[in-house]
């Protein structure tokens, strides 16, 4: 395939998952409350937002939805490119 850029889907999964990260944050959303709303676990939203989870068209529509936003919104890049650490290991 000449002249077309090959998609990396690990870096896919990230991206996406750190743009539904940043879009959440700026609506005041927790991860727990952006779960409440998809009817999920607060864990799997975790990994949604980690790259972990490789999403269906299906989340991604009920998660474009309750953000209110159009799905091709979710393939835009992050604004911010920080990867946000997560909570600190319990002692």
């Amino acid at each position: 395939r000449l002249g077309v850029a090959q998609a990396n889907p690990a870096e896919l999964r990230r991206t996406v998952g750190r743009r539904i990260a940043e879009l959440r944050a700026g609506r005041g959303l927790t991860q727990q409350k952006l779960a409440e709303r998809l009817g999920v676990s607060t864990r799997y939203v975790q990994r949604v937002e980690s790259g972990s989870k490789n999403l269906t068209l299906t989340s991604l529509a009920e998660i474009a939805n309750v953000l209110r936003v159009a799905v091709v919104d979710l393939f835009a890049s992050p604004v911010s490119t920080t990867v946000r650490p997560g909570r600190p290991p319990k002692r």
